[in-house]
């Protein structure tokens, strides 16, 4: 929470300097990046903790005030960077922007869900080969006893 909070800040940090000697906005598009990045990544352990195994088994919410005053400090900072864009960036760039930024989180998502279901696909394959040879080998051990009381072996 505190390296993602840093990261988010220090990136911040550069984008408002850059802007305040007069540089482009478009120039400090990868803080910018930078920025989003953090912000998604205690948006998404917020998320893990609140959809945890513990949080599910005790029947509670977590409740992170950290994890909270964080993200509000992101808010502001995010309040502040998209009045930046409507002073400094060229005419329409908020909204191009924030559409931007809805299709990467979406793209985002759908890349976790599909990586949740190859990681369930493997899972299922390592299951069922598993099941296999432990049925061959048990198939086997009956053979091997089916034959010892018999007295072929």
């Amino acid at each position: 929470m505190i390296a993602e909070l840093a990261a988010f800040n220090a990136a911040f940090g550069v984008v408002k300097t850059a802007i305040g000697h007069g540089r482009d906005i478009m120039s400090c598009a990868k803080q910018i990046g930078d920025m989003i990045g953090a912000e998604e990544q205690v948006r998404a352990r917020g998320e893990r903790k609140k959809n945890g195994l513990l949080s599910l088994l005790s029947g509670k919410e977590q409740n992170d005030f950290e994890e909270f005053m964080a993200l509000e400090k992101m808010r502001e900072a995010r309040k502040e960077l998209m009045s930046m864009m409507q002073l400094y960036g060229r005419p329409g760039i908020k909204a191009e922007f924030l559409k931007f930024e809805a299709d990467a989180r979406k793209a985002r998502r759908e890349a976790a869900i599909e990586a949740e279901r190859q990681g369930d696909l493997i899972l299922q394959w390592i299951v069922g080969i598993l099941a296999s040879l432990a049925a061959v080998g048990l198939m086997g051990i009956g053979v091997y006893f089916l034959g010892k009381s018999q007295g072929k072996w």
